[in-house]
C-alpha cells in the first residue's frame, strides 16, 4: 500500500538490537497515517507528536552516530549521563511516546485487518480505534484527553474510505488493500514489541498521564 510501504523497515535482527538510523527513517514516513483519520482536532496533534518525537531522538543520534548506533545504545548512554531525571528526558522520553502512537496504529490496522466490526454498521471503524486507544494510549490520558479521544471515533472516515486514503486515493481491491496491511504489520509488529520490550527489561517505561 502506498502510504505504508513506500519506505521499509530493516527486519528485527536475531539480537534485537534496533539500529536508529534506519528505523527513524523507516518511521519518518508514518505520521501521515494520521491524516487519513481525519478529525483534525484530535489527529494533527497525534502526528505532530509522532514527528517531533522523531526529530528529538534523530537531534540526539546527530550528535554522536556511533555512540548512538542502536535505539538500546541511547537509553543506556542517557541513563548513566542524565542519572535520576531518566527516563523522563531526552530521547528516551521521545521513543517511549513515539512507540505508543506507533502501537495505537498498529492495534488500529491490525483490528481492521482481523475483520473486527460493528455488525451494524461494518463500513465504520469506531470499534477498532476504541480497541486501539484502549490498548494504546488511553491509560497514559487525562480525563480531558480521554474524552475527546473516545467522542473523536464518531467522526472518523468509513472503512472504505480509510483504505482508499492508505492507496492514496486509487482504486484498489479491499482485499489487495488488507494484504498489504499484513505485510506492513509483520514489519513493523517485531520491531515495536522488541521496543517495548527494551523500556520494561531497563526499567525505562512511565505511566504518568498527560
Amino acid at each position: 500500500m502506498a502510504l505504508l510501504l513506500e519506505h521499509e523497515f530493516k527486519p528485527l535482527p536475531a539480537d534485537k538490537q534496533i539500529e536508529t538510523l534506519p528505523f527513524l527513517e523507516a518511521v519518518a514516513h508514518l505520521p501521515p497515517f494520521f491524516d487519513c483519520l481525519g478529525t483534525p482536532i484530535v489527529y494533527s496533534p497525534v502526528k505532530a507528536d509522532l514527528a517531533g518525537n522523531i526529530k528529538k531522538i534523530r537531534a540526539v543520534y546527530e550528535t554522536n552516530p556511533a555512540k548512538f548506533k542502536t535505539l538500546q545504545n541511547i537509553l543506556e548512554v542517557e541513563k548513566e549521563t542524565y542519572g535520576s531525571a531518566w527516563p523522563k528526558t531526552g530521547a528516551t522520553l521521545a521513543l517511549m511516546w513515539l512507540k505508543r502512537g506507533l502501537k495505537f496504529m498498529l492495534v488500529l490496522l491490525q483490528s481492521i485487518s482481523d475483520g473486527e466490526r460493528d455488525e451494524e454498521h461494518p463500513n465504520l471503524i469506531r470499534v477498532n480505534a476504541l480497541k486501539a486507544y484502549e490498548i494504546a494510549l488511553k491509560k497514559y490520558h487525562g480525563w480531558m484527553l480521554q474524552k475527546l479521544f473516545t467522542g473523536s471515533v464518531y467522526a472518523l472516515p468509513y472503512k472504505s474510505d480509510l483504505l482508499k486514503a492508505l492507496e492514496k486515493g486509487k482504486e484498489v481491491k479491499e482485499e489487495e488493500t488488507i494484504e498489504k496491511i499484513h505485510q506492513f504489520l509483520s514489519r513493523v509488529a517485531p520491531i515495536l514489541d522488541a521496543i517495548y520490550e527494551m523500556y520494561t527489561r531497563m526499567n525505562a517505561e512511565l505511566s504518568y498521564k498527560a
